[in-house]
């Protein structure tokens, strides 16, 4: 399969999602060529000792949706890696924040690296967190 494909055979469920999604209560919800979504529903289980989601949790979706951002720009037969990620967190999330989207875009596709950008709102549309990235691009 494409990248978009695979992306879009998790979205429709016609594969198994990987266990980390479960763990982190996000899912991938729409896909198109260079952007992706996902949600997330944040709970206590993901408080860190201040008691607010721990920023782990949205880095990780972040770095989630830069990833599959970029995988929906792929043909079969290659793979990426995330090089670097930037995170700037802008609001704390607890567990009352409610649904949280992801959006990740690719600014600029490539054969050998690749750059997304990427947000995190809250149900309200507040904007919780940006980032960038930079991914390897690989034959598998």
């Amino acid at each position: 399969m494409s990248g978009l494909e695979y992306i879009q055979a998790l979205i429709d469920e016609a594969i198994p999602a990987p266990p980390i999604v479960h763990l982190m209560r996000m899912r991938p919800v729409a896909a198109e060529v260079g952007r992706v979504t996902f949600t997330c529903d944040p709970d206590e289980s993901h408080y860190n000792p201040i008691g607010t989601v721990h920023g782990g949790l949205v880095c990780t979706l972040l770095d989630s949706v830069l990833g599959c951002a970029v995988q929906t720009t792929l043909p079969q037969g290659q793979g990426y890696t995330s090089l670097e990620i930037k995170v700037s967190y802008l609001r704390p999330v607890m567990a009352d924040t409610g649904q949280l989207t992801a959006v990740g875009i690719v600014t600029k596709p490539g054969t050998r690296a690749a750059f997304a950008e990427g947000t995190v709102h809250d149900a309200n549309g507040k904007l919780i967190a940006t980032a960038s990235s930079t991914l390897l691009v690989f034959r598998v």
